[in-house]
């Protein structure tokens, strides 16, 4: 077969994939807004459907639930820097919550956060403090293994997905040496990124 028509029929697969996770994110989104109510907006994941790097907190901030988006604001722009000094494609980056809205049942909290998994697909969980750690392990998802509290550890959740475990980034943003061991934890994705085969 030729070159241009194998590359031309890896494209078409690929974006067929992608309408298919931008579909199943849209009815995510839209069973989140059910489950919700019309008193309260869940606050949906960001980031491309497809992404290699899922960041995982555990619950919205104020901004975020302002807004309706996972890491707007300060949360964002720290993982955005942070990502850039790991020269991290933030193309291949979907961050999202554990908690899509206030007083949300964690039972379906862990539901909703199960098929957002099997939809983004990601190679790797950036686990970020111990409720989102607890949060993804009760999960229960196919064929993982318990992620233990070992920040700045790659560990395998499943046989196709990493995760590594960092500090809350909601609670380090104030004090440097809180910063400072997010930073620490969060550079082990920088060699775990490099050494990506590529596409």
């Amino acid at each position: 077969m030729r070159p241009d028509l194998v590359a031309a029929a890896t494209d078409d697969i690929s974006e067929r994939y992608l309408r298919k996770a931008i579909a199943e994110i849209n009815e995510l989104a839209a069973d989140m807004a059910r489950a919700a109510g019309s008193d309260r907006a869940p606050v949906l994941g960001s980031g491309h459907p497809l992404a290699d790097i899922f960041l995982l907190k555990y619950g919205p901030q104020p901004s975020e639930l302002h807004e309706g988006v996972a890491f707007f604001g300060r949360a964002g722009q720290a993982m955005l820097k942070s990502m850039q000094r790991l020269s991290i494609d933030p193309t291949a980056i979907y961050g999202t919550n554990c908690i899509k809205y206030l007083d949300e049942p964690e039972e379906e909290a862990r539901v909703f956060l199960a098929r957002e998994l099997h939809i983004v697909q990601p190679k790797i969980v950036v686990v970020m403090g111990e409720d989102a750690r607890q949060c993804l392990n009760a999960v229960r998802f196919p064929l993982a293994t318990e992620i233990e509290d070992r920040p700045g550890a790659i560990q395998r959740l499943t046989p196709t997905i990493d995760a590594l475990v960092t500090p809350d980034v909601d609670a380090s943003l104030d004090e440097q040496a809180a910063k400072r061991e997010l930073w620490e934890a969060l550079r082990a994705l920088g060699p775990w990124w490099s050494a990506l085969p590529p596409y």
